[in-house]
């Protein structure tokens, strides 16, 4: 008598998780790898990058198609959004998902979280659009579109709760991102460095527009810098999302921005965003510069309503680090800002160094993957 066939393991639920830059694809696979723990035979779909492909996850489009930003920007892409848009959807229908999970990107994924309610499909946003920022009036819709919101800065949660959101702070996951192994000496050797010199990291940006507006300025400022302080090294972290040529142009040597940099960096150059609360949680003092398209800055003069555009200082609730936005952020003034700053023995940089000792105390702990993964199973478990 024939062995009978081994049962074939239970379905698992379909999850569409969609990311539209660096940041959100390397959350994204932490929390893809917190829910297999979670359902081993779960499917995940979606929109990201090369981490969460890594993980298993079947991209409808990859991060450098995704990765636009500002409003004559994404004007210029909106037939290609148009097309991703009707193909999304039809894949939530067709795909029988059965919860949706957008990843910041707000643009697209607050309309995406609309369609899935539509669809009768959960929704748990995941690293809430930063509403309070620059458009108070979509907190209202996040709260209609999300069955739940997982925030990840602690003024987060009260804000979107007024709005009528289920709003939980579940911790930075910048925090559960390890430190990078091995002594400052050791890294310097491998990237051709001197350990004994001080070290200016450039962090011009992750996608193409942002190198395009940051990169010779932030390179021209580094310059002004070793005019003065001849022992400094510029060193560019390069996004591993973009080719290399994107990046030519410039003199100083680069390393991938994920192999360490911050860490090993005695000063850094950064544009507004993520970057910036890199730098705080690495400890490493800061300058924060910032340009974009003239009529999207004006645009966004109107609209934005904070105090601060870095996220580090919007978390310390001051201006730890210095902000030159647009015409302010010329290679004088970064050079001036960022000399106190690589100067070991400076009052400035001992004031900044305290600050961000303060901002990482203020994130709390770590585990926000998982914490985001028990939510996700609250609502699949609603839903079956």
């Amino acid at each position: 008598m024939a062995a009978a066939s081994a049962a074939a393991p239970p379905p698992g639920p379909v999850i569409f998780i969609s990311a539209g830059e660096p940041s959100g694809d390397l959350h994204g696979a932490a929390l893809v790898r917190a829910l297999r723990r979670r359902f081993p035979h779960a499917r995940f779909l979606g929109l990201g990058g090369a981490r969460m492909a890594a993980e298993g996850v079947e991209l409808l489009a990859g991060l450098d198609e995704l990765a636009v930003m500002g409003f004559v920007e994404v004007a210029r892409h909106l037939p290609f959004f148009l097309r991703l848009r009707k193909r999304v959807f039809q894949a939530l229908e067709h795909e029988r998902v059965s919860l949706v999970v957008p990843i910041d990107y707000p643009g697209f994924n607050l309309r995406l979280a609309r369609h899935a309610r539509r669809c009768g499909v959960p929704v748990l946003y995941y690293i809430a659009p930063q509403v309070w920022a620059w458009h108070a009036s979509r907190a209202r819709h996040l709260a209609e579109d999300a069955d739940a919101v997982a925030v990840i800065l602690p003024f987060e949660a009260e804000f979107l709760r007024r709005a009528g959101a289920r709003a939980e702070f579940v911790g930075h996951p910048l925090l559960d991102v390890p430190p990078p192994h091995g002594a400052h000496a050791e890294w310097a050797a491998r990237h051709g460095l001197d350990p004994r010199r001080p070290v200016l990291a450039l962090f011009p940006g992750s996608r193409r527009q942002e190198i395009a507006r940051h990169l010779q300025l932030f390179a021209e400022a580094a310059a002004r810098v070793t005019a003065v302080a001849p022992a400094v090294q510029p060193v560019i972290g390069a996004s591993p999302d973009l080719p290399a040529e994107v990046y030519t142009g410039v003199r100083w040597p680069r390393v991938p921005s994920t192999d360490g940099l911050l860490h090993h960096a005695t000063a850094a150059l950064v544009k507004s965003g993520t970057s910036t609360l890199e730098a705080a949680l690495a400890g490493t003092p800061l300058v924060v510069a910032y340009r974009m398209n003239p009529w999207s800055y004006r645009l966004a003069k109107r609209l934005v309503k904070v105090p601060h555009i870095a996220l580090a200082n919007l978390v310390a609730d001051k201006r730890v680090a210095p902000e030159l936005v647009q015409e302010a952020a010329t290679p004088e003034a970064l050079r001036d800002a960022l000399l106190p700053l690589l100067d070991a023995g400076s009052p400035q940089r001992a004031a900044m160094l305290r600050e961000l000792r303060q901002i990482r105390e203020t994130l709390g702990g770590g585990g926000a993957a998982d914490r985001v993964a028990e939510l996700a199973a609250a609502l699949l478990a609603r839903r079956s």
